[in-house]
């Protein structure tokens, strides 16, 4: 058996390689597909199956450009109700490669359409080796229920499937089955996803939360209470999923910019997005721009920042960082990049623009500041289940997510921090909220890390 786990950081996504015998399948895969055909390619794999666990709504995947450059038939589970060519699959459902099955389970839940994959070897021909649980099943975790609403569905109703589904196919799996998910830590198809990328059945039936002995009812109330907002981007991908996305080839290449025309487009409406890391937007950038730096989840919160149909123009450290921006988009559906600041903030500054900054301040500072300042208003940006594992005294929760007007309980004539885990989030916090004319804002350098490793108070809510 051939089989590979590609693995995308910035997205917290998992896809694979199944292969036996000069053929294979590509389970869940990326937008961006080459790493897949030039895989194949060097195992001596003919590509002939494109499969999707769901339609998944946090990533644009590149099953209609893989299938196009490789004659694959595309795979859906019946009730996906995709509009392009595709095999639909059932439970029980088998495809062959070489001496390894695919066997289909049909597991709703997460989605209404979801499957699970069971693969086979001939050398055992009715004991699975593995699993490819999508977002049935994570490591530590399991699907959120909430995302079909607009498909007819409560999430109670999704987590009682999803209940089923665990406990009545998954947890019925022999112990040594391995568990290969399409997600990892970060993602927001669930709330406590592990580290890991793969387990066992017997190791998650011991150690995850929702897979604990317990009634249906309880595994319902469990898994709908305190779901965080899903992201605005959700949707819209699922959609582009279920249409099948074009190829990235099609996505237009954005021109530079001169300093003049690039003002032109902020004045007519695009977002002035700048890509570089927090110390250096810090410093200098475009008065009104949106910090996301490159190096983090930069894709997954320009989506849920970033309106579908906003043009976008992009400031760069380097204009080789352009290309790496606008495939990342791309990935998250963004394919409005209308142009970039040619020879970024120098050509700015060079022309006499004006230049805005955001104080970048220490832990220690911030200490200073809450002492001596009493107006100071300090915003913690971090998803609630992280303010609650703890947070600087006196801190606000506003998740990022929820910036996208101004909050009532923030006073816009009060000097304000902004603080998250690192640094990373602030910082587009921070430029998000001086964009709105938010007075004095700073960017906590280091975050909640920092303060906590300088030994700094922490409360716990």
């Amino acid at each position: 058996m051939d089989f590979k786990q590609f693995y995308l950081g910035c997205l917290a996504h998992a896809s694979y390689l199944v292969g036996s015998k000069g053929e294979a399948a590509i389970v869940d895969p990326q937008r961006d597909v080459d790493l897949y055909i030039s895989e194949a390619a060097a195992r001596g794999l003919a590509i002939r199956w494109v499969i999707e666990t769901h339609l998944h709504a946090d990533f644009v995947s590149g099953h209609r450009e893989l299938a196009s450059r490789t004659g694959a038939t595309i795979v859906f589970g019946r009730k996906a109700g995709v509009e392009f060519p595709h095999r639909s699959v059932t439970e029980g459902d088998e495809i062959r490669l070489g001496d390894v099955t695919l066997r289909f389970l049909e597991t709703p839940g997460h989605t209404p359409e979801s499957i699970c994959i069971l693969v086979l070897d001939a050398s055992a021909p009715h004991e699975p080796q593995k699993v490819l649980t999508g977002d049935t099943l994570f490591i530590g975790d399991v699907g959120r229920p909430d995302l079909s609403g607009s498909r007819g569905f409560t999430a109670r109703e999704m987590a009682g499937m999803l209940y089923d589904s665990l406990h009545g196919k998954l947890l019925r799996l022999p112990d040594t089955v391995e568990v290969y998910p399409a997600h990892g830590a970060g993602s927001l198809c669930g709330r406590n996803i592990s580290r890991e990328t793969s387990s066992t059945i017997s190791e998650q039936r011991r150690v995850s939360y929702a897979l604990q002995p317990m009634p249906k009812d309880a595994f319902v109330s469990m898994m709908t209470a305190d779901l965080p907002p899903a992201p605005s981007y959700f949707s819209r991908d699922a959609e582009l999923n279920r249409e099948g996305a074009r190829a990235l080839s099609e996505v237009p290449t954005p021109p530079p910019l001169s300093p003049v025309d690039f003002l032109g487009r902020i004045r007519d409406g695009a977002v002035a997005l700048d890509v570089r890391p927090a110390p250096l937007f810090g410093t200098g950038h475009v008065p009104g721009s949106l910090n996301i730096g490159l190096g983090g989840e930069f894709a997954s919160w320009a989506g849920s920042l970033i309106p579908g149909s906003t043009p976008i123009v992009l400031v760069t450290a380097d204009e080789r960082e352009v290309a790496e921006a606008v495939l990342r988009l791309a990935r998250v559906g963004l394919e409005n990049v209308t142009g970039f600041l040619a020879d970024g903030l120098w050509a700015w500054n060079d022309a006499g623009m004006p230049i805005a900054s955001i104080p970048q301040i220490a832990v220690d500072e911030l200490r200073y500041r809450l002492a001596e300042l009493p107006d100071l208003q300090l915003v913690d940006v971090r998803r609630p289940a992280e303010f609650r594992g703890g947070h600087v005294p006196s801190a606000v929760n506003v998740p990022l997510d929820r910036l996208a007007s101004m909050p009532p309980l923030l006073d816009p004539g009060r000097p304000t921090s902004v603080i998250c885990q690192s640094g990373y989030r602030s910082s587009a916090a921070a430029s998000a909220l001086a964009a709105r004319g938010l007075a004095a804002a700073s960017n906590v350098v280091g975050g909640t890390a920092a303060w906590t490793a300088a030994g700094f108070p922490v409360e716990t809510a």
